[in-house]
């Protein structure tokens, strides 16, 4: 009788030890995190009051769309929010190719970015408008490894300031509409056909924007690069790992991108809980939401969703669905110290804030 007691101990002890290597979802309110990609266009914001509920901390990231003046505006909100909220909030740099052609573009840029990093910025970003939109004064596109870029990257690498860079844009892009994986990418690419790489064959291809980026990368081998969006590899973890192997300085977000990865989860769950295990100290949290002002209730509470069922995918085994794509899927269930790195330890790591 005491051993069938003892063994039964044993079981349950084995049992709760098991189970307490991962969250819960009770536990989201309790557990420190960052979205690390995160949009801030707005000097009435209502996030950190939602992110300060659900334990948030938040990354604002400054992109060149709309014009320089819109930088330059949100540069000061930001700088005003990292001012009020240092432990709370931080926020990226980024820099505008008006000028493009002037000789004295580069210097502009680099003192501006100067500006910005003394101002509390702690990263540049790009975006996908090089590659996509601009060109010089010959109609030549602006590709990303263009050689007047190399003084600009070597400047961040030798003062260790991060690239964030979304470059490209998801692979659906260059497909029809109706072939297009997720649902977000279908109807975000409906209402921006200037964006849809499908409808205009003209523009670079998926793979000549991936090279431009790998090139640029090789030149700059200590740069430090976060690629947004999964680095604009969402549509495979395989092709995402050789990315990563290969360039050792890089580490990604997966901000609007989780619908790919519950589209693989889908069909093949132990292949993408497995890349998430292996490559855990190169991921982070984060969703691209943008707070322009919204009206606050719906806003927050479609937030608060976002976060939470993002965290019930990432910590849980339970079966799921998601308006981004059409079946169920099983949520990863990764270990506690995978969501730790992906949700806090990983920012701090790469972006030496917070």
């Amino acid at each position: 009788m005491k051993r069938k007691s003892y063994s039964l101990l044993l079981i349950t002890i084995v049992f709760f030890a098991c189970e307490n290597k991962y969250y819960t979802v009770e536990d989201f309110p309790e557990v420190e995190k960052i979205d690390a990609h995160y949009h801030v266009y707005t000097n009435n914001n209502s996030s950190l009051e939602q992110a300060a509920n659900d334990n948030f901390k938040l990354f604002a990231i400054n992109t060149y769309s709309g014009g320089c003046e819109r930088v330059v505006t949100a540069h000061q909100w930001l700088k005003e929010l990292g001012e009020e909220k240092p432990d709370e909030f931080a926020y990226s740099a980024t820099f505008c190719l008006d000028g493009w052609d002037d000789p004295a573009w580069v210097d502009n840029t680099i003192s501006w970015i100067e500006q910005c990093v003394a101002d509390g910025a702690n990263s540049v970003k790009v975006w996908k408008n090089i590659g996509m939109e601009y060109r010089d004064k010959d109609s030549v596109l602006i590709m990303i490894d263009d050689p007047k870029f190399d003084l600009i990257f070597e400047y961040l690498a030798k003062n260790n300031i991060p690239l964030v860079g979304h470059l490209g844009e998801p692979k659906n892009c260059w497909l029809p509409a109706d072939e297009m994986t997720t649902k977000n990418d279908s109807s975000y690419f409906s209402r921006h056909p200037e964006y849809h790489m499908y409808l205009h064959p003209e523009f670079p291809s998926y793979e000549e924007q991936m090279a431009a980026r790998d090139r640029m990368l090789e030149k700059n081998p200590d740069l430090v690069f976060i690629g947004c969006h999964l680095a604009s590899l969402e549509w495979s973890v395989d092709a995402l790992a050789e990315f990563l192997d290969r360039f050792p300085n890089a580490s990604v977000d997966m901000a609007a991108r989780l619908g790919q990865v519950f589209y693989q989860t889908r069909d093949d769950r132990e292949k993408v809980r497995k890349f998430f295990v292996d490559y855990q100290d190169r991921l982070m949290y984060g969703t691209d939401v943008i707070d322009s002002g919204q009206e606050k209730e719906a806003f927050q509470k479609e937030l608060h969703q976002t976060w939470l069922h993002d965290w019930e995918f990432l910590v849980t085994d339970k079966t799921m669905s998601s308006s981004l794509i059409e079946g169920d899927f099983q949520g990863l269930k990764l270990p506690k110290e995978v969501i730790n790195k992906i949700y806090t330890e990983n920012f701090k790591k790469w972006y030496k804030t917070f």
